[in-house]
């Protein structure tokens, strides 16, 4: 599988407003990303989360 890599990308204008509850220290893990990218938090979030989709098993 490959892996994920995080990359600088435009803003979908297709978006919805949802509230997600995460650890404390996952929290901290993509914050982390997101000021090393110098990415918002919800870009790296949506990243994730297409990455894991993309990555589902059958």
């Amino acid at each position: 599988m490959r892996k994920l890599k995080i990359e600088k990308s435009s803003k979908a204008n297709d978006t919805v407003t949802r509230t997600i509850r995460i650890s404390g220290k996952t929290f901290d893990k993509i914050n982390e990303l997101a000021e090393k990218n110098e990415l918002s938090f919800n870009s790296v979030i949506n990243q994730i989360i297409e990455y894991g989709l993309s990555n589902l098993e059958d």
